[in-house]
């Protein structure tokens, strides 16, 4: 029997639609990606399902005691309480179980056995035992513990707790309810690869239905097996994986702009015939040419949605540096009087691309601002090379000039002309006179990382330095900005928890742990190999002996999951590839869809050459050692 069951949902705000037709169903184990567009209505839908906002038509069956767990983003309400307590509100029913249970235990152990108190016993025991007995509240304590939180932090009240560690509270509390439908907007927010990681195997073997909203692409992939799509205010539902999603909507996109186009040439050239003979002696058939029109008017095909504008990254090409971009000698790394970081050595040369990766708190940040000169080192030195022009994209922005409208500072911190400016603007979705006048002050969160980064793409400088780039933009965007940093002809240093951002870019990794700094070389899959190999020691080994064929698992490697994502990657750069044929194929000279062919496919030799060696290395992994 289906957990939720949603047929024709409509929802308007102020009058105006959101979305309406939306139709799905759901049964355990099924777990349900959200996509479409910022502002389509995704998180509106998920707080409706948990009767947090009223529907204006449809109707939304759930199956009979069908508990609800909603991840919202929002911090807590609640902050008198410890995390712990926090948590545990979530079961308000198994608390109110126990509690009865006593009570009535302390009746009975009085003398009251009376009918009544005994089948009330009954009654709150089965409900306890349902959802596991006593030991309920370890499922709160394992989702604490997998997010990042220490046994000590379970006491700490909330109101000691950061922005970002009270967003991972509220995803503790949603995942350790025992939810039959979970709903998580934004899940990975605030949270490192490692809690990335665990969460993905958690939503895998999760007994619920899951509906999830999240722009992270590869836990997209590896955590949903169907999608909703919102989009031009309606609802489509597809069965199947993220990545089979995207290419069918790929294909159904060029289908519709091949129509469009069509029925906007015959509409031209009808009504090129009706301008010219409307008044002359070929009048009637003019006016069977105007009732064509109105028939193709009828049955008119939209362009797809996907005209909707995404960032346009296009970065300068840079100047030359020196071939030394940075180097720190003997660099530590001090934070309220807690080394993070000792005897950091580190050399970054022209045009490597380079990423770093740890732990929430492991001093990711810290580095970064004091590699850049923001911040004192406790000890030890870093210099710059020759020519080297730094920018830096902050996590938090601060460094926007707050004191003039958005043009004002555009120009201001990239001495553009105006009409440059606004060029610019443009791409990054501030249009219009009213939006480019509008106060810095006044900008929302993204508003102000947009305005960010439009500015760091016109900085013209050489050495990109980039702390969470991605937050706040769509999966298109930040495609958009993955193929742009790919293509960057400067030395790059990116801090991110996006996987497929880090796989695209960086050739090095440079990974915080134990307090250590270690450089990796190669791409993300070539980091998580190494990572790998180096917990292998740790697990018992038994003696070598030849391999017998292992039945299929149900749950995959590190290995196996990028390499299945390399493939799911490679297919769909092929079909955009063919794409970009058939539509070259019509025009040569269209220089835009002709670097954006070969910037393609130049991505494609490369995941073809990473996914050859990964498969040599599983290959190597798991054939006899004796052979």
């Amino acid at each position: 029997m289906p957990v939720v069951v949603a047929s024709n949902l409509r929802k308007e705000f102020a009058g105006t639609l959101l979305f309406e037709g939306v139709s799905f169903s759901l049964d355990r184990g099924e777990r349900m990606a959200l996509a479409g567009a910022n502002g389509v209505g995704k998180t509106t839908l998920l707080q409706a399902l948990a009767s947090r906002t009223e529907l204006q038509a449809g109707e939304l069956a759930l199956a009979k005691g069908t508990k609800i767990a909603l991840h919202d983003q929002r911090p807590p309400l609640e902050r008198g309480l410890d995390l712990r307590s926090y948590m545990l509100s979530a079961s308000e029913d198994l608390l109110a179980a126990e509690k009865e249970l006593a009570e009535l235990e302390a009746a009975m152990s009085a003398g009251t056995h009376d009918p009544a108190t005994l089948r009330r016993y009954a009654d709150a025991q089965a409900r306890l035992e349902h959802a596991g007995g006593y030991g309920w509240r370890t499922s709160y304590e394992a989702a604490a513990r997998g997010l990042g939180f220490s046994k000590s932090d379970l006491e700490r009240p909330l109101e000691s707790f950061s922005g970002g560690e009270l967003t991972r509270a509220s995803l503790a509390r949603a995942l350790g309810a025992g939810a039959d439908l979970l709903l998580l907007d934004e899940p990975t927010n605030h949270l490192d690869v490692a809690s990335i990681e665990w969460l993905e195997s958690e939503l895998c073997r999760l007994d619920a239905a899951l509906i999830l909203v999240a722009h992270d692409r590869w836990f997209l992939e590896a955590a949903t097996n169907c999608v909703l799509e919102l989009e031009n205010r309606r609802g489509t539902f597809f069965s199947g994986p993220w990545h089979a999603w995207r290419e069918e909507r790929t294909v159904r996109e060029q289908h519709a702009a091949r129509m469009a186009a069509r029925q906007a040439e015959d509409i031209a050239r009808l009504e090129r015939f009706v301008a010219r003979f409307r008044y002359g002696t070929k009048s009637r058939q003019a006016q069977s040419k105007l009732k064509q029109i109105a028939r193709i008017e009828a049955d008119k095909v939209d362009a797809p949605a996907r005209a909707r504008r995404s960032l346009g990254f296009e970065f300068l090409k840079p100047t030359r540096s020196g071939r030394i971009v940075l180097e720190a000698k003997g660099v530590a790394l001090e934070v309220g009087g807690r080394r993070l970081l000792g005897a950091v050595d580190l050399v970054l040369e022209r045009g490597e691309h380079v990423a770093l990766v740890g732990a929430n708190g492991s001093g990711k940040t810290t580095l970064v601002e004091t590699l850049i000169g923001r911040r004192a080192p406790a000890t030890g030195t870093v210099r710059l090379g020759q020519s080297v022009e730094c920018g830096f994209f902050s996590q938090h922005t601060l460094e926007l000039d707050d004191r003039g409208s958005v043009i004002d500072c555009a120009r201001s911190a990239t001495g553009l002309s105006r009409a440059d400016a606004q060029k610019m603007l443009g791409r990054f979705l501030f249009s219009g006179y009213e939006t480019q006048e509008k106060a810095v002050r006044t900008l929302s969160g993204g508003e102000r990382r947009r305005l960010a980064l439009a500015l760091l793409v016109a900085s013209g400088a050489n050495f990109l330095v980039l702390d969470e780039p991605t937050n706040h933009l769509d999966v298109e965007s930040r495609e958009a900005l993955e193929a742009a940093l790919e293509a960057f002809d400067g030395t790059l240093l990116i801090v991110s928890h996006d996987r497929a951002l880090l796989d695209a870019v960086a050739t090095r990794t440079l990974a915080i742990e134990d307090g250590e700094l270690r450089s990796y070389d190669g791409r993300w899959a070539d980091y998580v190999l190494a990572r790998e190999q180096a917990r292998a020691p740790a697990t018992p080994q038994s003696p070598p002996k030849a391999k017998k064929p292992q039945p299929a698992r149900t749950k995959t490697s590190p290995l196996e999951r990028e390499r299945l994502r390399l493939e799911q990657e490679i297919e769909r750069l092929e079909i955009r590839l063919s794409a970009l044929e058939q539509e070259l194929a019509e025009d040569w000279a269209d220089m835009e869809k002709l670097s954006a062919f070969r910037t393609t496919r130049a991505r494609v030799d490369r995941l073809l050459e990473r996914w050859e060696a990964l498969v040599e290395t599983e290959s190597s992994k798991n054939s006899d050692p004796s052979a």
